[in-house]
């Protein structure tokens, strides 16, 4: 019987991952509950944090809510982020 594999995509590579990741992870479980999640697409060079929706999020329409939660708690977090866009 074959095995299946994955790939997953090369994670985003900059120095405030480690604290981004950890920021976001705190709200991954309440997106999960909903069959969602985020990812990282981008670090803009003036530290806007551009994520990309996952699963039922893309289509939610509380995710412009969602997204502020996002922003407020990465921003807490680290401080060197300036805005969250998520799409």
């Amino acid at each position: 019987m074959p095995v299946e594999t994955t790939t997953l995509a090369p994670t985003f590579d900059h120095p405030l991952m480690p604290r981004i990741e950890a920021a976001l992870d705190t709200l991954r479980p309440y997106l999960a509950t909903d069959g969602g999640n985020v990812r990282v697409a981008n670090i803009t060079p003036e530290g806007v944090l551009q994520l990309q929706w996952e699963g039922a999020c893309g289509a939610c329409p509380m995710s412009p809510m969602t997204r502020a939660g996002l922003e407020d708690t990465v921003k807490k977090a680290v401080p060197e982020i300036t805005a969250v866009e998520a799409r």
